[in-house]
């Protein structure tokens, strides 16, 4: 059983996946995979630095994430492009990492903030969207210590709440105490643990 996990910036998916994971599912992150597909050296980052610049590298050949997240994020033309280059290269990874995961798990999460945005939606077997206000978001990203006018500017490079919802077989409402969450994740979990594949 794939369950594929989204929801906005700010909405609180690393808090059900780790409910998620407590309760037996093996998870697979996007984010994770981002970071791995763009190690130094990789084709990936390469392609990068030719699109964004050179200056994206840091001394030690890394990935300067901000500098990235600044110009991709600054028009559509620059998100459009760094997905291009990245979405292909976290799917493939992805593929192979549910794969093993699923030797050793019945349920797999699969943790993707962009599930709908990069068409990963075929990929899984049910989609669970963490949703919260737009205001909420804003707030939580703020509290990270993200910048507000860079939280909005992702938002707009985001699917719309109401795409994301549409998308979903499951809701998980993030926006009240950590019990009401977590009473809605145990309300899905029987419905996924011995579901034939």
């Amino acid at each position: 059983m794939r369950v594929g996990l989204t929801g906005g910036i700010g909405s609180g998916k690393s808090t059900v996946v780790d409910m998620l994971a407590d309760m037996g599912a093996a998870v697979v992150d996007a984010d994770e995979i981002a970071r791995r597909v763009v190690a130094p050296g990789s084709s990936v980052l390469g392609r990068l630095a030719e699109k964004f610049g050179s200056d994206i590298l840091l001394e030690d050949g890394s990935l300067d994430r901000a500098l990235l997240a600044q110009r991709a994020f600054a028009d559509e033309r620059g998100t459009r492009r760094l997905n291009e280059i990245t979405h292909p290269a976290i799917r493939e990874q992805a593929e192979r990492d549910i794969s093993r995961a699923e030797e050793t798990s019945e349920i797999v999460v699969y943790e993707m903030p962009l599930l709908v945005e990069s068409g990963q939606v075929s990929v899984v077997d049910v989609v669970v969207v963490v949703d919260v206000p737009e205001s909420m978001q804003i707030d939580r990203a703020v509290q990270r210590g993200m910048d507000e006018a860079d939280v909005r500017q992702r938002m707009l490079r985001q699917v719309s709440r109401e795409q994301r919802l549409e998308a979903a077989d499951a809701v998980i409402d993030n926006s009240g105490s950590y019990e009401a969450t977590r009473a809605q994740v145990d309300a899905l979990w029987p419905e996924w643990d011995g579901r034939p594949a």
